[in-house]
């Protein structure tokens, strides 16, 4: 009788997994796009590099493109979006730059420029649609970490002595920009990786297992459910198939950490908490999807796409990769 009940579970958990699909919602666009903000299941604004910001407002049915002009070079890894007209796109490389638009991408305007050498930013939180944070690899060993507290119209840098230091070769991977997510209602955590991989999380700094010691490997992304079950996702983008290190999940707010029992099927680039139980990661060779709290993963596509982010107010996913968009269908 277990095992004819094992058997049953296994089952409904494999066919639950595979009802699940992602449809491809838009092609052949001349772009990488690594930033993904969906506001509701209309609103969903994305971005990438050669200056490229997209936008729909039915759901993924159709949607508008633009290049911002001036920016026609920069990469926009990331983009947080409040409405159907407003967003902030966040180009990583030196000199760094932030934008923001209030009438639906058709202007823009430029409130954080950083030349610094060495200057990269790598993601973009936001608590609410005033208070946001950013964070950029170490410059002199310290992580940079710039504070908005009036919806990104302005950003300050937090004072150098409370900026997160670095070991060396540590820095973050701006893939998704999801390796920042708040915590709570004032507190937000991050992941590294490269030579070292931790997750910083208030004043201290633990070691993460997920596979590290090269510039290619490490923590890429993090998702969290009610302050206490976080996982994180990475691996070495350069073996994209590989399974090993590839996954960690606390179920104790970040403090101590366990390896799933089936890992995702590869290297993970983000990875998006949806509802109950459930979660969702994908990467350069496909999309896994896990009902237990990322105890078990299930392998539901081969698309590859480098971001998947769910709707703040409702259920719409979609995915962003190199040239396409996807949504999750049937879940």
């Amino acid at each position: 009788m277990k095992k004819l009940l094992f058997l049953c579970v296994s089952l409904f958990f494999v066919a639950n997994c595979f009802s699940q699909k992602i449809k491809i919602v838009a092609d052949s666009i001349h772009s990488s796009m690594r930033g993904l903000s969906v506001v509701d299941n209309n609103v969903a604004w994305v971005s990438g590099s050669n200056g490229t910001v997209g936008r729909t407002i039915d759901g993924g049915k159709t949607w508008k493109w633009m290049t911002v002009k001036g920016f026609e070079k920069n990469d926009f890894r990331d983009i947080e979006a409040f409405d159907k007209k407003t967003a902030i796109i966040m180009a990583v490389a030196e000199p760094a730059y932030i934008l923001r638009t209030e009438d639906g991408g058709e202007t823009w305007k430029v409130v954080f420029e950083n030349k610094t050498k060495g200057m990269f930013l790598d993601a973009m939180e936001f608590w609410n649609d005033q208070s946001g944070i950013v964070i950029g690899d170490p410059i002199n060993s310290r992580f940079f970490i710039g504070r908005t507290f009036d919806g990104g119209k302005t950003w300050r840098d937090i004072p150098e002595e409370f900026k997160p230091v670095a070991d060396s070769g540590e820095a973050c991977f701006a893939s998704s920009g999801t390796n920042i997510r708040k915590l709570n209602r004032s507190e937000a955590v991050f992941v590294s990786g490269g030579l070292s991989s931790h997750i910083f999380i208030r004043d201290k700094k633990i070691l993460l297992p997920i596979v590290q010691g090269t510039e290619s490997t490490g923590a890429n992304s993090i998702a969290i459910k009610k302050e206490k079950t976080i996982i994180v996702v990475g691996g070495n983008f350069l073996k994209k198939d590989d399974t090993a290190k590839n996954c960690a999940i606390s179920e104790d707010g970040g403090y101590t950490w366990l390896s799933p029992k089936v890992s995702p099927t590869g290297y993970r680039s983000c990875v998006e908490y949806l509802n109950k139980n459930k979660w969702i990661t994908c990467g350069l060779n496909g999309v896994d999807i896990s009902n237990n709290n990322g105890i078990n993963w299930q392998n539901i596509s081969s698309e590859s796409f480098h971001v998947c982010r769910k709707a703040k107010k409702g259920n719409a996913v979609f995915f962003a990769g190199n040239g396409k968009l996807g949504k999750l269908v049937d879940w």
